[in-house]
């Protein structure tokens, strides 16, 4: 049953067993075990990004594709979403849909045309072309400010059963209201895992076997009767079709919308950081790069909070942990994690395991 689940791609590692059960654990009970608005959003968070991770892996890890315009799609989704609630008075389920429908449509042909022109070009001239399209179109969404809302971006209204005001069980459960802020978060939640298990299954599957192939050795697989191009296509398509529906899960949690969140280059910067720390070519490396990047990024800073007022009598350590430096530790232990982990956490793990046997 788990093997199925799984399309027959096991951790491999029983450390990495245990901590993706971990995660898993954390994710799925995430609203139970914490109490507050900011641990709740930071899952709802590592969600979102490890489907946007895992897909952006299917280009990099697993069909060696360098693309900067993964953002762009991600943005589309949390746009296509946003902008159709934003535009009634009274949101429905048939709005918001509407709204994806027209934002997969955009996205589809958007990561065709690229693909079909683009695909063509080899290594860093593609990676251009694709950062110039994901530039423009973040400057049009800047532009556009009577659509778009601008840089201040568009908040929007959400069905009534995602609200907060909304109570499915008058009753607590385990101390928590069921209210519609619980239900988005399983919305968040269960969409994400469907959509990691889909990306499981689909580098797992005969299509999955054949990117890889053209990632090894794409000449070797043209010479096996495959049309490499059309695959390369096909991959750029489905990454981008899953990168939008992790922009509207986003949007639909923060009820926000805007070129910072969904469209800016710090987003890509963290994508790539994530499948780097990870792990390139594997899906698991997405869960677990995402898990410990994003809690790094929220209690970083805290942690070095208190390790500066313990140092206080030490001036220079005081002052070399102090919170305003938390972005030089987090390069730091970036640097770290690529010299002790170069292959990613999760290939790290597996080397180890399969040594380990032998």
């Amino acid at each position: 049953m788990l093997n199925t689940l799984l399309s027959g791609d096991l951790p491999r590692s029983r450390i990495l067993s245990a901590v993706l059960v971990l995660i898993l654990l954390g994710l799925a009970f995430a609203p139970f075990l914490t109490a507050g608005a900011r641990p709740l959003n930071m899952a709802a968070t590592i969600c979102v990004y490890i489907v946007l991770v895992a897909s952006y892996d299917l280009l990099l890890g697993y069909t060696g594709i360098v693309s900067f315009a993964h953002t762009m799609f991600y943005g589309i989704g949390a746009y296509g979403i946003g902008l159709g609630l934003a535009s009634v008075d009274e949101p429905t389920w048939g709005v918001a849909l509407k709204g994806l429908g027209l934002a997969l449509l955009l996205a589809l042909v958007l990561a065709f045309i690229v693909g079909l022109f683009a695909l063509r070009v080899r290594a860093i001239f593609y990676a251009m072309i694709t950062l110039a399209v994901a530039s423009s179109f973040a400057v049009l969404a800047s532009q556009l400010s009577d659509f778009t809302g601008g840089e201040d971006g568009k908040t929007f209204s959400v069905p009534e059963v995602l609200t907060p005001g909304f109570t499915l069980i008058e009753n607590e459960v385990f101390g928590r209201a069921i209210d519609g802020k619980l239900l988005t978060y399983y919305l968040v939640f269960f969409g994400c895992l469907l959509l990691f298990l889909f990306l499981l299954r689909l580098v797992n599957s005969p299509f999955g076997r054949v990117l890889q192939a053209i990632r090894e050795n794409e000449f070797r697989a043209e010479a096996l009767g495959y049309r490499t191009v059309v695959y390369r296509i096909w991959a750029n398509c489905l990454a981008a079709l899953v990168a939008v529906l992790a922009g509207a899960l986003m949007a639909l949690w923060l009820r926000y919308v805007g070129p910072k969140t969904s469209l800016g280059f710090e987003v890509m910067t963290d994508i790539l950081l994530i499948v780097v720390i990870g792990g390139m070519g594997t899906m698991y490396g997405a869960v677990v790069g995402a898990a410990l990047f994003i809690l790094a990024q929220n209690y970083l800073k805290e942690l070095m909070a208190h390790g500066s007022s313990a140092l206080e009598g030490v001036p220079l350590l005081a002052a070399a942990v102090h919170p305003d430096r938390w972005m030089l530790w987090l390069g730091v232990l970036f640097v770290l994690s690529i010299y002790f982990f170069p292959v990613g956490i999760v290939g790290k793990l597996r080397l180890r395991s399969y040594f380990a046997q032998r």
